[in-house]
């Protein structure tokens, strides 16, 4: 990133801002340097454990810059608690997100355009925005701070293809400094971080990754002795604890045999309503709540200080995950324990995840053909593409990030294909405030408009079609009744538009390519899987083992853990795995017999058999089958295998 140097503000007034806006007498560990780097015009790496106080190190410089902090985060709730908190400071905070209502949407914009705002909160997809680019560039940025910055890595345990655009984003933007902050980065995504945004060897600062008041302990089990386990474990203890797992059912099924044993229990996972999930944190978080039993959908930007205990009753996807996971514990300094229930039955259903978001090589071509080959300007819709190639809609959305950065395609605006429109007075009464240009103009685009009892449906496109008329111009006259107040306004069906840049020369070859980042990133998925199962199994002290997997090498073994105590390692317990009976493959036969369009090639069939969605399946009803997950217990690779002996 491009420097740029500033008059020196004194250590004085950095500290009274501290003091005065922050509350804080002083910095806390490698706050200081990153600040200081910032403020020197310098691009800054802060890799800071969970609860290190990264959120100051950019808030802080913001208030002594000229111009705006653009702040790059992945998740809207984590926006509007950051936003909220700062506006209660009195700093000019703002987010741009979808939950936003037009006039809030317009607010931002205006306090953005007349220089009054001093930090923006945003999400990575919303600089696939065209407009939105265009919009930044007329402004003077100060600062770009990405959170969650090892997403930008495909090495990353949590890689998001929109991260991937950031560096070339601000490049374009000609930044003046970027502050990359995240709590779990390998040395190997540290580099990748690094070398994409050019921050220099020194300007990458890292905290220590152990946590003295932090007890590890690792307890094999067998599947069956785990809920007695954490009941026991649970009743000798006190405090507020969090509970992982891996599944949603498995929230509820542990939740539900914890409070029929007496404790104050409480499920949370993604799919349940967003109402029911906000009681069950805010349960929690107050205390009514002793323990939340959660998927990973349950820890970003939560701050309790007094979690006592975490528990992975499954295995944890990586070492990253744990360490995340584990580092919400204790954030009050106070001893507190983490423990991992390690059963070897969880690598099946965590290595079918995985191999469930690789897409077969034919997916692959036919999503390459389709994209490019449907002309110069084109938009596409990532859910109607994931139907249609059996592909998860992150996948699509990976496939179009790689056409992106080797130069084929370029991202344009985002919008919506399907408006539906009510009336809030008669349509003559409507129109009779327009001239003659206007009247016609929009009866002409209402009557090629599908009409129902309350609701005129305009696919965009087919009226554009019918009428000759622009879409984009269709689009503004429906916005300009809204704000008119004539009209209600309900949208749908977000597509993505794009231009292609560049031929891209043989698609068989850039299939087959981008095909093998797919397979890479499959492996290393697994890998990490490994390394968990090396965590629970190895011999030498457990807070060295993960401090080292984060390029910290511990002067002397932590003392607070189970091999620190003494305890020996064992073997994480395997249950045998049943051989498909002769009644299993009668009905595979049977299955392969019925021809679904869903499950024609191996791959599909063995997602289906080990119980994997896909988006096939979904439309298809077929997750309602009795033969959907029968060989669930079984690796993926032998379920494949037997696949491909079927079809």
């Amino acid at each position: 990133m491009g420097v740029s140097h500033l008059p020196s503000v004194s250590g004085d007034a950095i500290h009274d801002l501290l003091e005065s806006r922050f509350g804080h007498s002083g910095f806390r560990g490698g706050q200081r340097e990153v600040v200081e780097g910032l403020m020197d015009g310098r691009s800054m790496l802060a890799v800071f454990p969970t609860g290190g106080g990264k959120s100051l190190c950019y808030q802080l410089p913001a208030l002594l810059l000229e111009g705006v902090t653009l702040v790059v985060s992945p998740l809207i709730a984590l926006m509007k608690d950051q936003v909220d908190a700062l506006r209660a400071k009195g700093v000019a905070a703002a987010r741009l997100d979808s939950t936003l209502e037009r006039e809030e949407y317009e607010a931002v914009i205006r306090s953005l355009g007349d220089g009054s705002l001093k930090l923006l909160y945003v999400a990575p997809e919303r600089l696939s925005n065209e407009g939105f680019r265009a919009g930044l560039k007329k402004l003077r940025i100060a600062l770009v701070a990405i959170d969650e910055a090892h997403c930008i890595s495909e090495w990353g345990h949590n890689f998001r293809p929109d991260y991937l655009k950031l560096a070339k984003l601000c490049g374009d933007l000609k930044v003046p400094r970027v502050l990359c902050l995240t709590a779990t980065a390998t040395p190997k995504v540290a580099k990748d971080i690094c070398t994409a945004f050019r921050i220099k060897k020194g300007d990458h600062v890292q905290l220590s990754f152990h946590r003295a008041n932090l007890d590890l302990r690792v307890t094999p089990l067998t599947a069956r002795e785990r809920k007695p386990h954490l009941l026991e474990r649970l009743r000798a203890s006190e405090g507020a604890a969090v509970v992982y797992v891996t599944l949603q059912q498995t929230a509820e099924e542990v939740a539900t045999y914890l409070q029929k044993n007496g404790l104050a229990a409480r499920a949370y996972h993604a799919g349940m309503p967003d109402e029911f999930r906000a009681d069950a944190q805010e349960s929690f978080m107050s205390g009514k709540t002793r323990v939340i039993v959660a998927t990973i959908a349950f820890g970003m930007g939560i701050d309790k200080a007094d979690i006592r205990a975490v528990y992975h009753y499954n295995l944890p996807k990586s070492l990253e995950n744990y360490t995340q996971e584990t580092g919400r514990a204790g954030r009050d300094g106070l001893m507190s324990s983490c423990e991992l229930l390690a059963c070897g039955d969880d690598l099946v259903t965590l290595e079918n995840f995985t191999y469930g978001d690789t897409p077969s090589p034919t997916a692959t071509q036919h999503l390459v053909d389709h994209i490019l080959r449907i002309g110069q300007e084109f938009d596409v819709s990532t859910y109607e593409l994931s139907m249609v190639n059996d592909v998860r809609p992150l996948v699509v959305n990976t496939l179009l990030t790689y056409l992106e950065l080797e130069g084929l395609i370029e991202a344009t605006r985002i919008f919506w294909s399907t408006w539906q429109v009510r009336f809030l007075r008669k349509f003559e009464a409507m129109l009779a405030g327009y001239d003659a240009r206007r009247k016609t103009f929009l009866r002409k685009i209402f009557a090629a408009a599908s009409e129902g009892r309350s609701w005129h449906t305009f696919e965009v496109a087919e009226v554009a079609m019918k009428t000759g008329e622009d879409s984009q111009r269709i689009t503004a006259a429906l916005g300009y009744l809204e704000e008119a107040g004539d009209v209600v306004l309900k949208k749908s069906g977000v597509r993505q538009g794009y231009r292609i840049k560049k031929e891209p020369g043989d698609l068989r070859e850039l299939a087959a390519r981008l095909d093998e980042k797919f397979r890479k990133r499959e492996l290393s998925d697994l890998e990490r899987l490994r390394e968990v199962v090396e965590l629970a199994e190895q011999p030498g002290c457990i807070t060295n083992f993960v401090t080292r997997h984060f390029g910290e090498e511990l002067a002397a073994p932590c003392g607070h853990c189970d091999r620190c105590r003494g305890i020996a390692p064992q073997p994480v317990p395997r249950t045998t795995h049943q051989e498909p009976s002769i009644e299993d493959l009668q009905m595979i036969r049977d299955l392969r017999d019925e021809r679904h369009a869903a499950l024609k090639t191996p791959r599909q069939l063995a997602r289906f058999l080990c119980g994997i969605t896909s988006p096939a399946v979904t439309r298809a009803r077929l997750s309602r089958h009795d033969a959907f997950g029968l060989l669930q217990h079984l690796p993926f690779g032998e379920v494949l295998a037997l696949a491909e002996e079927s079809l």
